[in-house]
């Protein structure tokens, strides 16, 4: 079966078409700039990224630009769209109704729209996408995968607030963490590598990007993570903050006269590794300053290190104890130096990194000597292909 796999955003959209057979993307791709001028950029398996310029004024526009793509006599991969079998949504947000992926239908979309309060960002612009698929492919089962229902199997105190139990009751004020596709996927792979029995496994997955997460994944399943009701919470981030003392929202209101729309704002999009080095929200850049000298971008990189550590110690007391250390995404997979330096900190777990492995960059590999009593890996996530997964399972 082919499985055409939508990331939705609000003015873009992710794509990939993969053999659920033999697992490989047959085309990638990405709309950009929906609604303003728009610009789609498709590469075919083993071809030449090919871009066309033409207008993009709404999602289904766009997707009817990607079949196109797809179905095209030169750089197209299928002869009809007849080949695809089913399409599999991501969607951030669903909340405490969904555990699980789920096949489409009406009542499944209305839950997806109650949860849009949760994610108002991302949620709309995923059911955007899912109605225009269904516009051009009715009849073609369709899925949807949940950033949230990895992390559904977490105990109530793991995911409860310190808040009045009213706001969890009226709201679902909660924990509910996010990447759950990439740490669902990275987790049983690690478990595969370091050659774990998955029923009684204790599994750490550091997902190290611009966006960062880690989970604590006992037998299986997620127990702990770091973000929260939104991705705000937990590690510092490219431009998030992470974890601060919540007085300091008033006490920035107060010094600056910002609103609370102000100070999110600067929460989300001007903190983490950006605001802390003045250099950039992406960690290559800040990676290249800091080797460069610049004292405010060691610092940043120092203190996320710090920050990750801090978090897999907590987890390793949560599952009393830690089997395999797991290291995703783009700066996880990549940046060997990060790694060494978080791994600094974890002696008492008598980490051993082999410096000759760690140094390998986007390898699925264990980068630990024989003789260290927890494995670390580095895993290159496939959230896209986790999703075409689930998407098979339910159609």
């Amino acid at each position: 079966m082919k499985v055409l796999v939508v990331n939705c955003g609000s003015s873009s959209l992710k794509y990939q078409l993969i053999d659920s057979e033999t697992e490989q993307a047959l085309a990638v791709g990405l709309c950009e700039r929906i609604g303003i001028d728009g610009k789609l950029n498709h590469t075919p398996a083993g071809g030449e990224k090919v871009v066309m310029d033409d207008p993009l004024p709404n999602h289904e526009v766009a997707i009817k630009n990607v079949l196109a793509a797809l179905t095209d006599a030169n750089h197209g991969v299928i002869k009809s769209l007849d080949e695809i079998g089913a399409v599999g949504h991501r969607v951030v947000h669903g909340g405490e109704k969904f555990a699980t992926s789920v096949v489409i239908t009406d009542e499944v979309m209305k839950a997806i729209e109650e949860c849009n309060d949760l994610a108002p960002l991302h949620n709309p612009a995923n059911l955007i996408g899912i109605n225009a698929c269904k516009n051009i492919m009715p009849g073609v089962p369709m899925v949807a995968v949940f950033d949230t229902a990895f992390h559904q199997t977490m105990p109530k105190e793991a995911y409860l607030y310190g808040l009045p139990f009213e706001y969890y009751d009226k709201y679902k004020i909660r924990r509910y963490g996010f990447h759950g596709t990439s740490h669902s996927f990275v987790s049983k792979r690690a478990i595969d590598v370091a050659g774990l029995d998955p029923k009684n496994s204790k599994v750490i997955v550091c997902h190290l990007g611009n966006g960062a997460s880690i989970s604590a994944v006992k037998n299986g399943e997620s127990v702990d993570t770091s973000m929260g009701l939104t991705p705000l919470e937990g590690l510092i981030m490219g431009t998030r903050s992470g974890d601060i003392d919540p007085a300091i929202i008033e006490f920035i209101a107060h010094k600056e006269g910002k609103s609370i729309d102000d100070i999110m704002t600067i929460l989300n999009k001007k903190s983490g590794v950006h605001g802390m080095s003045g250099v950039s929200s992406d960690f290559r850049d800040v990676r290249a300053a800091a080797d460069s000298g610049n004292e405010h971008a060691k610092e940043a990189m120092g203190v996320f290190a710090y920050r990750v550590a801090k978090y897999i110690g907590s987890y390793v007391a949560a599952m009393n104890g830690v089997d395999a250390i797991a290291f995703t995404a783009g700066l996880g997979e990549n940046d060997g130096k990060m790694r060494a330096s978080i791994c600094a900190y974890l002696g008492y777990l008598g980490v051993e990194l082999d410096p000759e492995e760690n140094a390998k960059r986007g390898f699925e590999n264990i980068i630990t000597t024989k003789d260290s009593k927890v494995k670390v890996l580095a895993i290159p996530t496939n959230e896209e292909l986790a999703i075409a997964r689930e998407t098979v399972a339910l159609v």
